[in-house]
């Protein structure tokens, strides 16, 4: 299906390792060709080496620097903290992808008001603007997370705000439709703990791990970008898609990575704003819960949205990282799905020779 044919997408924190899979993948025309992309953010270097990079040139030129607008790939510089940055990007938009986020566990703990800003004011703008403004915008997609289900850290709980006040956004605003994906750590994104496991062994070691039976949800950049892109084709207004993922504990991705070598792996404890494990669908959300192919919908609870009033639940408890958490053959299976293991021992055999 052609659900970005001829469309302008809006892609806020497009900087980010979502947004260049998803960037790359819109190019690619897979869902239709897009008239325009925008990229969203406020870190002009990262915008820059984003260009570069997609236009495959190692060094600047005038070409390369400008010319921006006249381009499918267009950059902006802005905040969604910024309601008049917001306005100004989302004014001729057909489809937004709101990707920019304060997500990092700790960073979120220490500084909530910040999160609060970019999680929430950031979502508020967006639906201020459209609201205010009449914009045309079809579709709203937020991009959340599990932690935002019975949040526990200050992140978490930004993120569920995100999806309220995205998701109610369709009560008193008929035109644009508003859904969100939920899912769990993104393998080898910027920040996960696979980058952080792949230092620790190219520098020999000790891998530290908070709690060995600790269990995440795992998906792969290319998995994250096809939930966004079911969420496009057939999500209905209010509506969370989750995928179906597996999980694996933190032990056994540590052992996956580090396969046959001599290196320690430690524990440090568990840290302030973790659970031990993570929930996708809560068990109040189970009522409202649609089976879809290889996805999940939770319907939203409002009446005025659902479209199905309370039920038997889908689901017999909650969807925990407790409840699919593959061996270490699953992990390593999985890791080498996604490229994560071969990529890993080259780097770590050239880098290796280069540290001796």
């Amino acid at each position: 299906m052609s659900i970005f044919e001829d469309k302008t997408v809006v892609v806020t924190g497009g900087t980010g390792s979502l947004g260049k899979t998803l960037v790359r993948r819109l190019l690619g025309g897979e869902k239709g060709t897009p008239r325009k992309i925008i990229v969203f953010s406020r870190d002009e270097a990262k915008q820059h080496e984003m260009r570069l990079m997609f236009q495959n040139r190692s060094v600047t030129t005038d070409e390369v620097i400008y010319r921006n607008f006249m381009q499918r790939l267009e950059f902006r510089i802005g905040d969604v903290r910024d309601y008049r940055d917001v306005c100004s990007v989302l004014k001729n938009a057909d489809i937004v992808i709101n990707a920019a986020a304060l997500k990092q566990v700790p960073t979120c703990e220490y500084f909530p008001m910040q999160a609060v800003m970019t999680n929430v004011t950031g979502a508020s703008n967006i639906v201020q603007a459209i609201t205010e403004n009449d914009y045309p915008v079809q579709t709203v997609v937020g991009v959340s997370t599990d932690k935002a289900c019975k949040p526990v850290n200050v992140m978490g709980m930004t993120k569920s705000l995100q999806e309220k006040i995205l998701l109610s956004a369709n009560v008193l605003n008929k035109d644009t439709r508003f859904v969100c994906v939920r899912y769990g750590n993104v393998l080898a994104s910027r920040g996960s703990v696979i980058p952080l496991f792949r230092n620790q062994i190219l520098h020999g070691g000790p891998v530290t791990v908070t709690l060995p039976e600790m269990t995440r949800f795992l998906l792969s950049l290319n998995e994250a970008v096809d939930t966004v892109f079911e969420a496009v084709e057939w999500a209905l207004p209010g509506d969370t898609v989750v995928p179906r993922a597996f999980s694996a504990t933190v032990f056994n991705i540590a052992r996956a990575l580090i396969g046959d070598r001599d290196i320690e792996v430690c524990s440090t404890g568990i840290r302030p704003g973790e659970k031990m494990h993570e929930i996708l669908i809560s068990e109040e959300e189970a009522y409202y819960t649609i089976p879809h192919g290889d996805y999940f919908s939770i319907r939203s609870s409002l009446p005025e949205l659902s479209g199905i009033q309370a039920q038997p639940k889908l689901l017999e408890k909650e969807f925990s990282s407790a409840d699919t958490v593959l061996d270490l053959p699953g992990t390593i299976e999985l890791l080498n799905k996604h490229g994560l293991l071969a990529s890993s021992r080259s780097e770590y055999d050239v880098q290796s020779e280069l540290l001796r």
